[in-house]
């Protein structure tokens, strides 16, 4: 995900509990039996989380039993585990991790003793220690087998800095153990660029087009306003490029100021949390998807605003929020809902509006409100995949590939009807500007 730390200072794991340094083991997942928002192991040991980052090869796994072994004071597996069932008592665990030394971070030690103290049945899996301690030690020892230090957070803006990223925390994810363990690997390089550069452009182009217009509301109206090359028009389909730059053209202010504040208020945090290349990928589908289904089912109108992926981000994590709503943190978590579901159907009601408001005789056909849902779809398919996928590998999902094959079907009948189906069906289109 390219925004991980190893090292942590014990002032940083105050700020986030007060009282305790305790946080989850790194590189484990949930399991299929733990409850969200606990941070409780099931009977069943947690799986390594199969990144390339922390998969061990086999040196680095041998590094990792032995140093297992040295924890344990030279104790086999069976002395440990005399009942053969892979788990060792979380009371015999952490007794050893406090009176033996490894070459770990103090604050990855305490992460491990608060994997084991924090499981229901007092135990902890023997395989997954294995893993964890020969990740941790490959990555904090150089190909000399140096230890490098730990990097820290400036103290010039820790305070603020890290309150920040604890709200980001918990306004995104569900799981306690997924907010400790993002809490502990965030780190601020590199900063969300994406959602902060299209929010940018977007209201570079708007004072452009404002000033050359001398219009900042309805600029749709003006007759030299569907002259942009950025626009998307049924009658300039062959351009292709028109398809994803229809997002940077906005009807007015309005517009402009509600996407605007939306993909800084949601798109941003959900940016830090999953990374740029999920969180572009779903912003572009939902815009790309919300030009084709105009192009589809409103064969006659253009498409301006950046909706369809202001939509898309909206909803994938509106549904994450529904779906996990016992394990969500967030403040005044209904009446935000209710207030987020107002505003977005007040934005399709103008929409709509504007769509089949009485057009001026030179200004041809308003734009087409199917962009918005047709983002909403592509926000609770794709979107609650990723969103439901932290720290996971989307391609080691069966989901995701079934939300891969369906969005590129539809690209695939988009193309299609794009370039068949306009003179078969003989669309009357307004004549290109």
């Amino acid at each position: 995900m390219g925004r991980v730390e190893d090292g942590v200072t014990a002032e940083e794991l105050e700020d986030w509990d007060p009282g305790t340094s305790a946080l989850p083991a790194p590189g484990i997942k949930q399991g299929p039996g733990e409850q969200a928002g606990t941070g409780h192991l099931s009977q069943k040991c947690w799986e390594p989380e199969p990144d390339a980052r922390s998969q061990p090869g086999p040196a680095l796994w041998s590094r990792g039993r032995a140093c297992t072994q040295a924890l344990a004071g030279g104790s086999s597996l069976q002395q440990l585990d005399p009942e053969n069932t892979g788990f060792i008592g979380a009371d015999t665990f952490a007794g050893l991790v406090h009176s033996h030394e490894l070459p770990l971070d103090p604050a990855k030690l305490d992460m491990l003793v608060a994997l084991a103290q924090s499981n229901e049945q007092g135990q902890v899996c023997y395989q997954e220690l294995v893993d964890l301690v020969s990740a941790t030690v490959g990555r904090r020892q150089g190909c000399h087998g140096e230890v490098r230090p730990c990097p820290q957070i400036s103290s010039k803006r820790s305070s603020v800095y890290k309150r920040f990223v604890r709200y980001v925390a918990y306004e995104i994810l569900p799981c306690e153990v997924d907010r400790r363990w993002y809490f502990y690997r965030h780190r601020s390089c590199p900063p969300p660029v994406f959602m902060a550069s299209v929010t940018l452009a977007q209201i570079i182009v708007f004072l452009c087009y404002g000033a050359r217009l001398n219009k900042w509301v309805l600029q749709t109206y003006h007759p030299e306003y569907m002259k942009s090359p950025l626009v998307y028009h049924p009658g300039h389909r062959a351009r292709a490029w028109r398809f994803l730059t229809y997002m940077f053209m906005h009807v007015g202010l309005e517009q402009l100021g509600f996407n605007a504040l939306l993909q800084l208020m949601i798109g941003v945090p959900l940016e830090m949390v999953h990374g740029l290349l999920r969180i572009s990928l779903l912003y572009l589908a939902g815009v790309l998807a919300g030009s084709l289904t105009v192009s589809i089912t409103d064969m006659r109108a253009p498409v301006v605003g950046g909706s369809g992926g202001v939509y898309a981000l909206c909803s994938a994590h509106l549904a994450n929020v529904v779906m996990n709503w016992a394990g969500m943190r967030c403040p005044y978590k209904l009446l935000r809902m209710v207030l987020a579901l107002v505003c977005m159907s007040s934005e399709v009601g103008r929409a709509v509006w504007l769509r089949f408001s009485p057009p001026l005789p030179a200004s041809g056909p308003q734009p087409s409100f199917m962009a918005h849902l047709a983002g909403a779809v592509v926000g609770v398919s794709m979107g609650l995949t990723i969103l439901r996928s932290y720290e996971e590998r989307l391609r080691d999902q069966c989901g995701w590939w079934v939300v891969l094959l369906a969005y590129g079907t539809f690209l695939l009948f988009a193309v299609f009807w794009n370039v068949f189906a306009y003179d078969l069906l003989g669309a009357h289109i307004p004549p290109p500007p």
